[in-house]
């Protein structure tokens, strides 16, 4: 992969971590404040956001969302603009992230579908995004030769 793709994916990563976030902020606004939380393909969001299954050991699932969107946010405008100043360890963090954030994004689609057995535009959206950035890492960075460097 070329320097400009790299960069141009890491840009990719960022403006959907971006989108993601304002995606689990807005969830978050409706909840907070009560108001109904209207889907825009006409699913069940409000039933959905204010389930059993919205809070994960207690905590909102959107809180968990935002804070995840916005570390890759942020770390990946830091990987834009300083490629070269983070070491291995902090990339393959990232790496685990997305893995354990894209595992998530499964679980809760399947609960969506298989337990509430109802949609969310809302949720979808947010589990494509984490999807995606999930298998933009993969392909912006070298797994085997961070894992190697992690492991010596």
């Amino acid at each position: 992969m070329t320097f400009s793709n790299d960069i141009l994916m890491r840009v990719v990563i960022f403006i959907l971590a971006l989108c993601g976030f304002m995606v689990a902020k807005h969830i978050r606004k409706h909840k907070t404040t009560g108001s109904l939380l209207v889907c825009p393909i006409r699913f069940d969001c409000n039933t959905v956001v204010n389930s059993d299954y919205s809070k994960f050991f207690g905590v909102p699932v959107e809180i968990l969302g935002m804070a995840y969107y916005g570390l890759v946010s942020i770390s990946y405008l830091f990987f834009i603009f300083l490629p070269n100043l983070f070491p291995n360890t902090l990339i393959g963090f990232m790496i685990v992230l997305s893995l354990i954030a894209f595992l998530f994004s499964i679980y809760l689609v399947c609960v969506l579908i298989f337990v509430l057995k109802k949609g969310c535009s809302w949720c979808f959206v947010s589990a494509f995004i984490s999807i995606s950035i999930f298998i933009l890492t993969i392909l912006t960075y070298n797994f085997g030769s961070v894992a190697k460097t992690l492991i010596q």
